[in-house]
């Protein structure tokens, strides 16, 4: 089973939120997800990124595969901490 690391949108029209989540990569984007591992609200001003790090890690060293956004997401996180 392909596991990703990638967004799920929520929030209302014109006005996304994502949360970052550990899904089957055949699932849809807002479909069933594994676990939540974060958020990520580009909205907000400043934006809005929180996501536990322990997990991310966890997840990626047992293979799961971060989508190019998530990545983004992930070094701007390590950067700010």
């Amino acid at each position: 089973m392909a596991v990703k690391i990638r967004l799920a949108r929520h929030g209302a029209k014109k006005n996304p939120y994502y949360r970052v989540v550990i899904a089957d990569a055949r699932a849809p984007r807002d479909g069933r997800i594994i676990e939540e591992v974060g958020r990520y609200n580009p909205v907000s001003s400043p934006k809005f990124i929180k996501l536990d790090m322990e997990k991310i890690d966890e997840w990626i060293k047992n293979g799961a595969q971060p989508t190019d956004t998530v990545s983004r997401l992930i070094k701007n996180a390590r950067e700010q901490a």
